[in-house]
Order: C-alpha cells, then structure tokens, then sequence
C-alpha cells in the first residue's frame, strides 16, 4: 500500500516516479558531461514524493491559508445522455458557456440548461464558441475517436529537428529506464562548466506558460538551475494560486506580443536563450511570427518545447483544454466512476496528465541540450494519459483503499518559504541526483 499514495484504480505514483526520474536522469547525464565525470549518477526518487508532488497546488498554503479553488461554474455537468465538464475558471470561458446556454452566471440555471442538452452537440457549440468544455467518454468511445487515432502516431516526447527532418522519441519517454541516456554530448552551454553543482546553470529558458503543465515544466528546469524568465501578457488572466506554486526560482517579465515593442523585446531575448517553452495551442506563436522556424533564424541551436491538450495534429490539433477535460474525453473520468460504483464522473486524484507532461517536457529539453540543440519537443496531456493507461490499473479493492493524504499526512515533505506577501508552505522538489544542487534558489516572483 505504501507505493500507492493516492486512491485511485490508475497506477499514480508508478507514473509520477517514471516521469520525475526521466527529467532527474537527463539532469543528471547533462551535468556529467559538463564536469567531465564519466558515469552517470544513478538517480533515486520515491513513489510518495513524486505522488505527493503531483498534486503540489493542493498542499500550498500562504499564511497557513489555502490558496486555489475551482470557479463556482467550473465543474461536471449532466446532459440528456451523460456527462460534460465546462471550464469556468477564467471570466471569459464562464461567460462563453452561460452564452451557449443562454442563461446567466448561476450554477442552477447552467445545471438546468445543460440537461436539456446533448453531451458531443454541447461540447462542439460551446468549443466553436471559444469556450472549454469536455464530453465524458469511454475509452471504446476515444479510441474510436479520429484524434485518438492521431494521437497514437505521435511519439509521448516527440524531438524534431527545427531545420528539418523526421520527428523521433526522445530516449527520456522510453519504458525501459536503462534506456533514458542522451545520445550524444553536443550540447550548448553559456558559462564556465567545470565542476558545476547545479546540472543547468547557465541555461537561459522563457517561459510563455500559464496554469500547471507548463509552469510545472519551468519550475523543473529552474530547479535544476537553468535562469528561467516567465514572459506574461499583461492582457491574459492567470490564477494567482497556481502561480505561487508552479514558478518558484523563476523571474518574471510583462511583454505583450502582440505589440510592436514586446515582440521585439522578446526576440532580443530569444537571441540569448537555450530554450523557449510554450503552451499556446498549436499554430498561435506561429501566426504572430514566433514559431520554432522564426526564432531559429535567430538562434539556430535554440529549443522550443511545446505543450498542449491533444498533440500537433488532427481535427483536436487547435482544440483547448486542460487536464480536467482531457481526462473526460480520454475516458479516464468515466472508468473511474465506473471502478468505484460512483454516480458521477471520478477523475485522477491529481492533475496527473498536467504535472507529468510538465516533467516529460522538461526531460525532453535536456535531451534536447544533450543532442545540441535545434530541435522543437511536443507533449500533449492526452498522450501522456494514453502512456498513463499502458502502466495498467490496481484492483479497485486495493486502489480505492488508499487514504486520501492530508497536509499533515505529507509534513515531512513540505517546506516553508518566506515572502513578501507572508510565509509560503509548499511541497519541497522530490528525488537526489548524486553530486547535484537541486531546488529552488527562491520564491515565485508572483506574491
């Protein structure tokens, strides 16, 4: 039971201790070869810290205070043949789905109107729309699904050479931990690498993100040393609490790129920069003249992870999402109620998908330094559920037994961290790296 950690059919904490020693791993072979110490390190991370990390925003606490909660109208909803789940936690998307609906921001009259509605018919209207919203599937039902079907060609941490080329894995996605080496020492630095404590000291990131999967993704690489700058829209919301969890070690910088000045600010920055992450869906930066090709003439061995909901290609390719919704359409929600006898849809004890696409990408980047760079890396939420579901399941005897963990259950794994704005509790960064510093050098720059 003690390698289970969390209640769920789903193997949680298995997952979680793969995708942490993924990134460690890569870390760890990134700064051997910097220092020149021949073998790698064997890296070591147990199932409860990497579990319990993965829900980190629920255990963060400013002032002993909780600091997230969902949105009154975020939430599943029933429909004339099932279920749904709208996204509300953003003003705009609330107001897109009570517009679909046609009636005001009330969780009643939205319960009432989606009743009367078809789960596929709401969730197509309200995503023409520009809203968020899921339909609960079966896996029968995604599997049947042409994204899906997409989805399934498409490596978990796909690596394609910006220049040109076939996109392949990255070694770090591989099962077979023996496996997850880089593949050769071409790798790009900017300072002095004798002897260097912190595996990515020296390593300049921007990070274009926004919520957990992406934050999560810098918050690692920040970790591990690398100077990560967070580039916010002034324009676009966020949510505070997310932000004080996820962006630790980081600084942070307003630009609009949308504006001639910010655009221009920003590709000063990326002539400078080893990696750029983004979670913008697919095609975004691209049309306003950021994408991979666009800033590689700038910087030919730059990095550019992406991360998105469904993967880079079919009808879902543009689609937004969050971890919550993906695991209503992948199926995940539907066989947890299912398992549990539940009479309503049952979703991952954590935002699983978000904080393992956040380590994989960030995995997938040290490779990418590894092989020198150049390169673009893709992750979507839903590939990483499908390589969540190959992991198997508990019988729902043991899986659902597991207790629910307590802040004061994970107090050994937690850290208190003063701010401006008042003491931060937080869950402390999981696993050792031999001979390595890793963790935060500071607070989130958010308080």
């Amino acid at each position: 039971m003690d390698d289970l950690v969390l209640p769920s059919i789903f193997r949680v904490a298995d997952f979680a201790t793969w995708t942490v020693a993924a990134a460690h791993t890569q870390a760890a072979a990134f700064l051997t070869a910097r220092n020149g110490a021949g073998t790698t390190p064997q890296v070591s991370i147990t199932p409860r810290e990497a579990a319990i990390a993965f829900r980190s925003e629920r255990y963060l606490r400013l002032n002993g205070e909780p600091t997230f909660d969902w949105a009154p109208l975020s939430g599943d909803y029933q429909t004339t043949d099932g279920w749904i789940r709208l996204h509300c936690n953003f003003d705009h998307h609330a107001a897109i789905a009570c517009q679909v609906l046609g009636v005001p921001q009330d969780r009643s009259a939205l319960e009432a109107a989606v009743r009367r509605r078809n789960r596929f018919e709401l969730e197509d209207a309200i995503t023409e729309a520009g809203g968020v919203a899921a339909a609960m599937r079966s896996r029968t039902e995604w599997a049947a699904h042409e994204q899906s079907q997409a989805l399934a060609k498409q490596p978990l941490v796909a690596l394609t050479p910006i220049a040109g080329g076939e996109t392949f894995a990255a070694i770090c996605a591989a099962t077979n931990s023996d496996r997850a080496r880089p593949a050769s020492r071409n790798h790009n630095t900017n300072t002095n690498t004798n002897h260097l404590p912190r595996p990515l000291s020296g390593i300049r990131v921007l990070d274009l993100t926004r919520i957990i999967a992406g934050p999560n993704a810098g918050r690692v690489l920040a970790a591990y040393g690398a100077d990560v700058t967070m580039i916010r829209s002034p324009l676009l919301p966020t949510i505070r609490g997310l932000d004080l969890d996820l962006n630790f070690g980081k600084s942070l910088r307003f630009l609009d790129l949308r504006s001639a000045a910010g655009h221009s600010t920003f590709l000063d920055l990326v002539r400078s920069a080893d990696i750029v992450l983004q979670s913008y869906r697919p095609g975004a930066l691209a049309a306003l003249g950021l994408g991979p090709s666009d800033l590689a003439a700038l910087n030919p061995r730059l990095i550019y992870a992406s991360i998105s909901a469904y993967g880079t290609t079919g009808p879902w390719a543009a689609r937004r999402g969050f971890d919550s919704l993906v695991q209503m359409a992948v199926g995940i929600a539907d066989e947890g109620m299912q398992a549990s006898s539940a009479p309503r849809p049952v979703p991952l004890p954590a935002q699983v998908l978000d904080h393992a696409a956040g380590w994989l990408t960030a995995a997938g980047a040290i490779e990418a330094l590894n092989r020198g760079g150049g390169l673009t890396v893709d992750v979507s939420l839903a590939g990483v559920s499908a390589a969540l579901d190959r992991l198997g399941r508990w019988d729902p005897s043991i899986g659902l037994a597991v207790p629910d963990p307590a802040l004061s259950d994970v107090e050994g794994l937690l850290l208190h961290t003063p701010t401006s704005a008042g003491t931060l509790t937080h869950v402390r960064f999981p696993g050792r790296i031999p001979g390595a510093e890793i963790g935060w050098s500071g607070p989130p720059p958010i308080v």
